[in-house]
């Protein structure tokens, strides 16, 4: 794509302030892969002088261990020259002229000039990238830290340099070559903010052609207002000047030469967002006046879902240790008037030796045997939710005769009830369902448990369950102590207690069991509840009755 039509010398001082001022170092080798040029960044960064590198092998900037493969890869890149990124390739290293190595992002692309072909690299020194990455999987592991966002230093330096005549063309092909083949997107505006140049790699990111923005938008077309006017009240708290112009609001940094690499949200023609970070560097003449201003830009939305897939990993990871510590908490509690009642009757079954000591015998083996069975239900719980938090659980779908399911289980719940206490149960409509029997089975036994030990002895336990076109709805309704307006909100949350329950064995699992249950198999929750005149828990399931 040709960039709009502008004297040779406007052009040229653009683009030789990108090669001279990049931060980014810039080597240009030729076929034999010795170095013919560096911009003063990378003698810079390397810790070399122009007269030092020129006519020296690539290898020269490559660690030793490197050599022979880099050789491999520079033939066969000679043979096949095209554009390309290495950034995405694991262990480039550079090494400076003290021996110091560092990490680095590469991208490649080659031009001709006569019969020769040259070949550029950009190189980025990741080292910073690199450190905060090692912190962000060490903030990971040990759970403990907010991961922290890293970014490259990219900065612009603000003068430009006078090109001789008899080296204009020769500056002007180079500079077009980088501006065209960065990898990054590059804007450059006048003073005003009216867009003189915009890269390949901005069209190809924001969806706008160079023909509807050069000479005629500035960057407030790709820019959220909301976002702007947050940095307009960073700045006025910083400097105490009040910013009218979004524009003004955006350079205002660059103008006092603070360099810096900030995330901003752009906008593409279609409206999609995406974040990237951004440095901006004021040009200046040789008299120091700002002549118009440059942007490099890169595109992290890659980096920032990786690094929204940590933090939600290390959410995870503390909830799974929060569930943890809770549960050692709560077994130690709940374990223990159990375990105490084993004990002590085993004990006295020991003194109980004597044939008209059966009856008591017996009775301390039933109480054994309640103690080893609300073992066995605590555990279940806490297994029940383990599979849950991993996923475990798979809904398997049968048809079946809901009122015989129903009906078999009250069978089984009856000696679980408190004393005198009976089970009410109605079935309405079609008894056949399409559902997940066990699932269901494991709801109705923790709402019948629930509402029989929360009730008082001799008090009732309703069940109604109603088949209908599209739902299946199960209620189950005791008249106990109930629940307050306040407890009823965190209900199905794990571990919770109502505040008149906390004398009532439990761990506070059951509810939000039969809540995930009930999600899995596309049923809601509701409960109707007032305190001392029980409660009524109604499961309505979107399913189809035959």
């Amino acid at each position: 794509m040709d960039i709009p039509t502008q004297s040779k010398t406007s052009v040229s001082s653009h683009f030789g302030a990108i090669f001279h001022y990049a931060t980014m170092g810039i080597i240009i080798t030729d076929e034999s892969g010795n170095i013919v040029s560096m911009n003063p960044y990378a003698l810079l960064e390397f810790g070399y002088t122009e007269d030092e590198l020129n006519g020296q092998p690539i290898e020269t900037l490559i660690p030793g261990r490197f050599h022979t493969q880099h050789k491999k890869h520079l033939k066969n890149y000679l043979e096949n020259p095209k554009t390309r990124l290495m950034g995405s390739l694991p262990g480039l290293f550079a090494r400076k002229k003290n021996g110091t190595e560092f990490p680095v992002e590469i991208s490649l692309n080659n031009y001709q000039r006569g019969r020769h072909h040259f070949t550029m690299a950009f190189i980025v020194d990741i080292s910073a990238r690199k450190n905060a990455e090692a912190e962000i999987v060490k903030l990971n592991t040990e759970l403990e830290a907010k991961v922290k966002e890293r970014t490259a230093d990219l900065e612009f330096t603000t003068k430009q340099l006078e090109l001789s005549k008899n080296r204009l063309e020769e500056a002007l092909r180079y500079q077009r070559n980088l501006f065209y083949n960065a990898g990054v997107m590059i804007m450059a505006t006048d003073k005003n903010g009216i867009i003189n140049y915009f890269n390949p790699e901005y069209v190809a990111c924001t969806g706008y052609e160079a023909a509807e923005i050069v000479g005629q938008q500035t960057p407030m077309l790709l820019h959220d207002r909301t976002e702007l006017n947050e940095r307009r009240k960073e700045l006025f708290e910083k400097f105490g000047v009040n910013i009218k112009e979004d524009f003004d609001v955006l350079v205002e940094k660059s103008r006092r030469n603070i360099h810096t690499e900030e995330q901003f949200t752009l906008i593409r023609k279609d409206l999609t967002r995406f974040p990237v970070l951004l440095s901006i560097t004021a040009i200046r003449d040789n008299a120091g006046e700002i002549t118009g201003y440059m942007g490099i830009a890169v595109d992290i939305s890659d980096r920032k879902k990786t690094e929204e897939a940590l933090l939600e990993s290390l959410k995870k990871e503390r909830e799974l240790s929060e569930l943890k510590s809770r549960f050692v908490s709560m077994a130690s509690h709940e374990f223990r008037t159990p375990l105490s009642t084993v004990l002590s009757s085993a004990y006295l079954i020991e003194k109980y030796a004597s044939g008209e000591d059966q009856g008591k015998r017996e009775k301390h083996l039933q109480r054994i045997v309640s103690s080893v069975n609300m073992l066995t239900d605590i555990l279940n719980d806490f297994l029940s939710v383990g599979k849950i938090e991993e996923g475990k659980i798979q809904v398997r779908l049968s048809r079946f005769n809901l009122r015989e399911l129903v009906v078999q289980l009250t069978g089984e719940l009856k000696s679980s009830l408190r004393k005198h206490q009976k089970i009410r149960y109605r079935h309405e409509g079609p008894v056949e369902v399409l559902m997940d029997q066990s699932l269901l089975k494991h709801i109705i036994m923790n709402l019948v448990s629930n509402a029989s030990k929360f009730s008082a002895e001799a008090m009732p336990v309703e069940i109604l369950t109603v088949c209908r076109e599209g739902q299946v709805v199960l209620s189950v309704k005791d008249y106990g102590i109930g629940i307050s307006a306040s407890d009823q909100k965190h209900l199905m949350n794990r571990f919770f207690r109502g505040t008149n329950a906390v004398n009532i064995q439990g761990t506070g699992l059951g509810l939000h069991i039969v809540a995930k249950y009930a999600e899995l198999m596309n049923g809601e929750v509701q409960c109707h509840s007032e305190l001392d005149k029980g409660s009524e828990f109604i499961i309505t399931f979107q399913s189809k009755s035959a």
